[in-house]
């Protein structure tokens, strides 16, 4: 993966073996926000001055290398809600899609020009493409959503609507919050047992304290619905620790900017 010459993206490496697509993730870097929020944050919901964070998804979609006939961003709640942008959404009306959008976790499209996105910071962001009916979705994955298997059930539902299959997606795991850093209380640790994740791959007990790596769990989903191993693009970047170029709500505090991670079909 690669950033652009002026830092406000990371571009995955997916997007020079597949032109059809264009998958991103942005840094903080060159936007108009301000404070806790400086500067690029696109995010309406965490709390940004709103006339800021448009400024903000209009500077996004005319850096893009083609401008998005829309961008839709849901606003997330922690949960497996995903939803499927296509025609019959598209002829909503405004405030009828802005319904359809709450409470929403992941996107799934296979409308060209259609930028889909989900905000995070230090939650995992997962981009996926399916190559054979061309459709794409972003995934909001944090500890919740990762536990009550987001990813599993986003590609579920891409194959009932489009006839998905796992060994014909591409995947990238965004920048997010590193295994080092996730520090976790008894509670979390035993729900992700008794929810039967493998947590010799994903669990390190560090100083006596736990520490799950988020990346690997989803990963593993990823795996366990037919993506093969080298389809799985991993930035390995941690937002808690790189927080001079991403977003980070744990050393932050909630009240302060989200990445954006998005997708979008341009052919």
């Amino acid at each position: 993966m690669r950033y652009s010459s002026d830092k406000r993206l990371l571009i995955y490496d997916v997007v020079r073996q597949y032109p059809e697509i264009f998958c991103f993730s942005t840094t903080r870097y060159g936007g108009y926000s301000k404070g806790s929020y400086a500067s690029f944050n696109c995010n309406p919901y965490c709390g940004d001055e709103i006339a800021d964070v448009e400024k903000n998804k209009e500077l996004l979609c005319r850096i893009l290398p083609e401008k998005p006939a829309q961008l839709f961003l849901p606003h997330q709640i922690h949960e497996t809600r995903v939803l499927t942008i296509d025609t019959h959404f598209l002829s909503l009306h405004k405030d009828d899609q802005g319904v359809s959008l709450e409470g929403t976790d992941a996107l799934v499209t296979s409308v060209n020009r259609i930028c889909i996105a989900v905000s995070t910071a230090d939650c995992v962001p997962v981009l996926c493409y399916y190559r054979r009916n061309h459709v794409v979705a972003a995934i909001h994955a944090g500890w919740r959503g990762t536990l009550a298997r987001i990813v599993e059930k986003t590609l579920w539902e891409m194959n009932v609507t489009y006839g998905t299959c796992g060994t014909d997606v591409v995947a990238c795991i965004g920048p997010s919050i590193s295994q080092v850093a996730f520090e976790v209380g008894d509670e979390v640790y035993c729900s992700f047992s008794d929810a039967q994740f493998d947590m010799h791959r994903i669990a390190r007990n560090i100083g006596g304290r736990w520490h799950l790596d988020l990346w690997e769990a989803n990963r593993l989903q990823l795996l366990s619905s037919g993506v093969p191993l080298g389809n799985i693009e991993l930035a390995g970047i941690c937002t808690y620790t790189e927080n001079d170029t991403f977003f980070s709500a744990r050393r932050q505090g909630i009240n302060s900017g989200r990445i954006l991670s998005g997708i979008m079909l341009v052919e």
